[in-house]
């Protein structure tokens, strides 16, 4: 999948996105904003899209967006001058394998449904583990392929379809574990059916 079918494919989703796939993840995305709201200092949510979980951040909160739709972010911003979300300091339009961040600037790094639908995720998780402070946390939250079973057959049969559907369903895990200086605090299904996952990674001291 390359850059251009990404943002093809969510300059026709950005309209939709909010009561089509938004709806349908939206309680893994509660989940995810419920653990960082138990944090605080700097939040930076990668691939931010239309802006569905920012007026979910507590105040005490300094949230940063970016995406590479600026479709998806016109969206975003509407929202945050809707509900003046003044805790939302900066949303950018952005490649995420190449965050114009300084290493160590924010102590929470997430990435809700979006490795799977980015070319080059590696480089995305490291750049993920590059900006985030020592000591702070990176999570994910994905959908990650199954090793077996009827649904697992079911996702090797769309994986060539990857770029029509705009995401990977045969992606593994694997590939979003960064090793050194980040290691796995926890991982766990969350809804809707336990097809997503709640990945977290801390980073070193």
């Amino acid at each position: 999948m390359d850059i251009s079918a990404v943002k093809t494919s969510y300059k026709y989703w950005a309209p939709i996105y909010d009561n089509s796939f938004g709806a349908f993840t939206r309680s893994g995305r509660r989940r995810a904003v419920e653990y960082i709201n138990s944090r605080s200092g700097r939040v930076l949510e990668i691939g931010v899209g239309t802006g569905l979980s920012l007026k979910h951040y507590d105040q005490h909160l300094d949230v940063t967006g970016i995406d590479v739709s600026p479709e998806m972010l016109a969206k975003a911003r509407s929202k945050v001058e809707e509900h003046d979300l003044g805790h939302v300091t900066t949303l950018r339009e952005m490649d995420a394998r190449h965050l114009e961040f300084p290493d160590n600037t924010f102590d929470t790094v997430v990435a809700m449904y979006l490795v799977s639908v980015v070319p080059e995720p590696e480089k995305v998780v490291a750049e993920m583990a590059r900006v985030c402070k020592p000591g702070g946390k990176i999570l994910i939250v994905n959908h990650f392929a199954r090793k077996d079973g009827v649904l697992a057959s079911i996702e090797r049969l769309f994986a060539p379809f990857a770029n029509l559907l705009g995401w990977h369903s045969d992606f593994e895990m694997d590939r979003v574990l960064v090793g050194e200086p980040m290691t796995v605090e926890e991982i766990r299904p969350i809804p809707p059916f336990r097809m997503f996952t709640f990945l977290l990674q801390r980073k070193s001291e």
